[in-house]
């Protein structure tokens, strides 16, 4: 997680948090709920730690017994309901100038504390996603009650509230960054298939994201499964397609042949690259490397999807390859010459390694012959 995510959850974050559970829960004492938060390992802990953190030591001050717990949970989401919009109204694009902060806590809170307690979790879960989201929390319960939490899952696809129509896609991603691992839902994801042919073409643009990543998700373990649906859904409805689109992403990638074709993106025969070459051959970290090359086209109405790739440098000497879009479009015959420039400025989700790094063009999922290229510094 970034840091600026770490960073929210602050003293300050602490003390408007403590200052909304003093009315709410008797005897609270907010000074030493935040002396206990912060402890001599709090500038060490990253995001998820903070959170989860944040929640365990929570436990601490809310009354024992759980369902007098989420009684407590509930109260404090009514009071500081009063302050926000109606989330199930304003437009989702909108959301998360308005999702409460306390939303990750409260999630973390649950999964804590009531995995021995599952109707009352459940109904905790679908109350605090409406103020944030509590997909980690649904994968954690799915693990320990599959069969429960997917039929839940079908049955949040009907609810009046889009953020819980959203949770019964996203609360079953196979593959959701930071969240408990799914196997069986990698392994065989059939019970996901009908959730997402509820909501495929929902009004929400946020439940139909969800979809598409759910889609992608499911494409890396079982391509067969999204293919065989893309046939199937392509067509419906504009909004539809775009799901599919951006749920295929890994396909199109790959350049599989059915997703190409699909998409309208025959087999190169007619598109050709030239003169593929680096402005510079030798590159310093902290710069950009500078390349281009010609695309010749030999009939109009060739339509193409425009990628290239990067191979770095790994640790070990060998080569990883990253690919990154140009473009699709319709083009016209003739030829066309095409510039980009790609950074190695230093970013914490990637380390470079100084050697031979190389890049391609791809075109409709084929790959050009590569160039080399020598990165100087890093690490």
């Amino acid at each position: 997680m970034a840091e600026s995510f770490k960073e929210m959850y602050d003293e300050g974050f602490l003390r408007r948090f403590a200052d909304d559970l003093l009315p709410v829960v008797g005897d609270f004492d907010a000074d030493e709920f935040v002396r206990q938060v912060i402890d001599y390992q709090w500038d060490d802990r990253g995001y998820k730690q903070r959170v989860s953190h944040i929640a365990a030591v929570l436990g601490r001050f809310m009354p024992a017994d759980y369902n007098e717990a989420v009684s407590k949970i509930f109260e404090l989401l009514d009071r500081v309901k009063e302050r926000l919009p109606d989330l199930s109204k304003i437009d989702d694009r909108n959301f998360n100038l308005y999702t409460l902060e306390y939303g990750a806590v409260l999630d973390s809170y649950v999964e804590q504390h009531g995995m021995e307690h599952y109707a009352t979790s459940v109904e905790a879960i679908e109350r605090i996603t409406c103020f944030t989201s509590c997909e980690f929390c649904a994968h954690a319960f799915i693990v320990r009650y599959p069969q429960q939490m997917m039929k839940q899952m079908s049955a949040w696809t009907g609810h009046e509230h889009w953020a819980v129509r959203r949770l019964a896609s996203e609360g079953c991603r196979p593959r959701l960054p930071w969240a408990v691992s799914l196997p069986e839902l990698k392994r065989d994801p059939a019970p996901i298939i009908p959730i997402l042919e509820r909501l495929k073409d929902d009004p929400s643009r946020f439940v139909r994201l969800s979809v598409a990543n759910n889609l992608n998700d499911i494409s890396k373990d079982n391509p067969h499964i999204v293919i065989e649906l893309a046939k199937r859904w392509k067509g419906s409805s504009d909004r539809v397609d775009r799901v599919l689109k951006h749920g295929c992403r890994t396909l199109l990638k790959q350049g599989d042949e059915h997703i190409m074709r699909l998409f309208g993106f025959d087999a190169v025969t007619d598109v050709t690259v030239d003169n593929l070459h680096v402005k510079e051959e030798r590159i310093e970290v902290g710069r950009h490397v500078e390349f281009g090359f010609d695309l010749s086209i030999g009939r109009d109405g060739t339509m193409v999807r425009l990628e290239y790739a990067i191979y770095y440098r790994k640790a070990n000497g060998g080569l990883t390859k990253k690919i990154y879009k140009i473009g699709e479009k319709e083009y016209r015959a003739g030829d066309v010459s095409i510039a980009r420039r790609h950074s190695f400025r230093v970013v914490t989700v990637r380390r470079f390694y100084p050697g031979e790094h190389q890049v391609a063009v791809i075109v409709n999922g084929v790959e050009s012959p590569r160039v080399r290229f020598e990165l100087v510094g890093g690490c």
